[in-house]
């Protein structure tokens, strides 16, 4: 399969990062977020949790600059919207994902799937299409006891190294979620082992998303 490559080492690229809750984003794009950093690709990203009350915003903002510390991370914004009840607060939710369109505008928008089984992973994509129509977005998925992984059409391959930092660094920051039985370093390994099997990544590993719409030139 012949890569087609969405940049080049040397080039800029913008990234919105979108997640329903702390380490939402790390899980599902974390792997490509680092293997382009040590690429030479110049990041400049904005990294926004919707929900990070408590201690989850001192683990969200802490992983975001550790994930990033070879980009350029120009803002991170840290909501207190209600774990669990996104649907039910989508107008406020609405509001404030507009807010973010006066801001630079990205190249590139990672958010959840549209069909994850997670009520606010589902909102925070729906809103997402709805707010950010005429942008390159790329759904990343997250592994959980519901058994809802789909069938993606996007990979970015990359080696033992990134995958060993991606999942040192989740195990580090992220201290209150150790206690669920999924969140350990056998979950992230089988699922980045997964992805790069199918796509017969050289590295072993690799992440996987959905990509609907996509222009080539």
């Amino acid at each position: 399969m012949r890569p087609l490559p969405l940049i080049r080492p040397g080039e800029s690229l913008s990234v919105l990062c979108l997640g329903a809750h702390a380490d939402d984003i790390e899980i599902g794009a974390g792997g490509t977020l680092l293997h382009w950093q040590v690429s030479g690709i110049r990041l400049d990203v904005r990294w926004c949790v919707l929900s990070a009350p408590g201690v989850r915003a001192a683990e969200a903002e802490r992983s975001a600059e550790a994930f990033l510390e070879g980009a350029v991370l120009s803002d991170i914004r840290l909501a207190r919207f209600e774990d669990g009840l996104f649907p039910n607060q989508q107008a406020t939710l609405k509001r404030w994902m507009e807010e973010l369109k006066t801001g630079p505008v990205p190249d590139i928008v990672m958010t959840h799937r549209r069909d994850d089984a997670h009520q606010d992973h589902r909102t925070v994509s729906r809103l997402t299409w709805n707010t950010f129509r005429d942008h390159t977005i790329l759904e990343y998925e997250i592994p959980k006891w519901d058994g809802d992984l789909g069938q993606p059409n996007l990979y970015l391959p990359f080696g033992e190294d990134i995958l060993t930092r991606k999942t040192e660094l989740l195990l580090e920051h992220f201290a209150s979620q150790r206690s669920k039985d999924w969140f350990d370093a056998e979950t992230f390994r089988g699922l980045a082992r997964l992805r790069g099997m199918e796509c017969r990544s050289s590295g072993h590993y690799a992440e996987a998303f959905i990509l609907r719409k996509a222009t080539i030139g």
